[in-house]
């Protein structure tokens, strides 16, 4: 669906985004991009759609180039920023005008979409409240079925009921042949919805697995005590929340918040672990180094 090959990018001279950065993304997943501020991930996705172009290196979605922007890219393709430029339409309006360019747009599921959200159709989008228009504006790229959708900090400005309703229908819009790709702050609101998680580092990637292969490698839990072996840890009432290695091959529920603290508390660890270990030159290295260290844990 999407592969990321020696991507480069700056902002004028002297500040780089991205120095040849590589991804793989496939169909079939709701991607959760994670990140600290200013790492570039609302880059990477205008990148994706095609409003932002590589210095160097390659950008392919869907067997096209995003920069040429030609109409099979575009039709297939949605972006939803974080933030909404004033509509002085009305939702029944913006429909009318602009989804006749993307051919799979379904006017039943904009209204399935619409009773979800309690959106007025007819009220001038620019004249409801930030989270209204996020919302209205989501119903229309929720109803374009495009292959691949990207979203910025979707949750942004919602209500908790209303949040509840967007995990909803975009679980209902999975599906094998799409890639959904959303940028947040907000991990809590999406913990059981993204899978797999990436998280992305200044000029690299720390992590882009699936929930499956993370607890396979990591613990998480809690403990009265704390230890030197844990990679993170927040005290709490009656001890510490914990996330350590799996050493035992223990299966435990993945805690996303705790998964990016101890990602960015451990960045390097993190790379070795999930990023160059998927590089075979670099596999038995680490497989030998983690269990020398598996080793001396039991003998202590």
């Amino acid at each position: 669906m999407i592969e990321i090959k020696d991507l480069s990018f700056r902002y004028g001279k002297y500040y780089t985004v991205f120095d040849r950065l590589n991804l793989n993304l496939k169909a079939g997943y709701i991607y959760g991009l994670l990140g600290e501020n200013g790492v570039g991930k609302t880059t990477l996705l205008r990148m994706l759609a095609g409003l932002r172009f590589p210095d160097e290196g390659s950008i392919h979605v869907m067997g096209h180039e995003p920069r040429r922007r030609n109409a099979e890219f575009l039709s297939d393709v949605y972006y939803l920023p974080e933030v909404i430029n004033p509509v002085k339409l009305s939702l029944n309006e913006y429909v009318k005008l602009y989804a006749p360019f993307y051919p799979r747009f379904s006017h039943e599921q904009l209204a399935y979409y619409i009773s979800g959200f309690g959106i007025n159709p007819v009220q001038k989008i620019a004249q409801s409240s930030h989270g209204q228009q996020k919302k209205a504006m989501m119903c229309f790229a929720l109803a374009c079925n495009t292959r691949l959708l990207l979203m910025d900090e979707p949750t942004n400005g919602m209500d908790i009921p209303s949040k509840s309703i967007f995990r909803r229908l975009i679980a209902s819009t999975a599906a094998d042949d799409k890639c959904i790709v959303i940028s947040t702050h907000q991990v809590r609101d999406l913990e059981n919805l993204i899978d797999p998680i990436i998280i992305l580092e200044k000029n690299r990637i720390l992590l882009n697995n699936s929930v499956e292969e993370i607890t396979r490698k990591l613990w998480f839990g809690r403990s009265p005590e704390k230890s030197d072996k844990d990679l993170y840890r927040e005290e709490s009432i009656g001890g510490y929340n914990i996330v350590g290695y799996n050493d035992r091959q223990e299966e435990t529920k993945m805690d996303i918040e705790m998964l990016f603290n101890a990602a960015i508390q451990n960045k390097t660890l993190f790379k070795r672990m999930f990023i160059d270990e998927q590089d075979p030159s670099r596999r038995s290295d680490f497989a030998d180094e983690m269990q020398k260290r598996l080793n001396t844990d039991r003998e202590n």
